[in-house]
């Protein structure tokens, strides 16, 4: 039921239509792009938001363990500002992202994602074979739908998670929002 909602929101958004056929042009390996991309959708479309609030940036993931150095990402980045400027583009390979976090490797994208800090952002999307939407979701769309802000148990940091939580203004951005700490 959510992720048909969500790919309906998703597919009537212009803005996030043009990045995931950009990111898909990229024909980059397990990819998707997530968080606020597809967090932030969510909890505006439940606070009733007429207009999307802004993008801090746009988080594209994907896992390639054959090229792991972040110069890969830069120069994808860089290709990406040409491409479209007014799109604010993150890249992160998540084949390396485990040596910042000091855990194990991951195995995918997907189980990068299940060591995000906090449950909702752990969301992503991406364009199939056939350029049709794919929800990306480590921990599903239940607490997302729900307006909670959980941290994720399986990589419990409370500090990171109250100085996200407090640095990223969400409670103030979308104030029916609960945290389930």
């Amino acid at each position: 039921m959510y992720e048909d909602l969500l790919s309906r929101w998703i597919e009537a958004d212009p803005l996030r239509m043009r990045a995931l056929h950009l990111a898909f042009e990229l024909d980059l390996p397990d990819w998707c792009i997530a968080a606020g991309f597809v967090r932030n959708l969510v909890w505006d479309k439940l606070h009733g938001f007429a207009t999307p609030t802004p993008l801090a940036d746009i988080d594209l993931v994907y896992f390639d363990p054959f090229q792991v150095g972040p110069v890969r990402d830069r120069e994808l980045e860089a290709h990406l500002a040409t491409v479209d400027p007014s799109l604010p583009w993150s890249v992160r390979n998540q084949a390396r992202m485990h040596e910042r976090n000091g855990d194990a490797p991951y195995v995918d994208t997907l189980d990068a994602m299940r060591h995000w800090v906090e449950l909702e952002t752990a969301v992503g999307v991406r364009l199939n074979a056939q350029k049709e939407i794919e929800i990306v979701s480590a921990f599903g769309l239940d607490t997302l739908f729900a307006k909670k802000l959980t941290p994720n148990r399986l990589r419990y940091k409370p500090a990171e998670f109250s100085a996200r939580l407090n640095g990223k203004n969400w409670l103030w951005t979308w104030p029916q929002l609960q945290v389930d700490a």
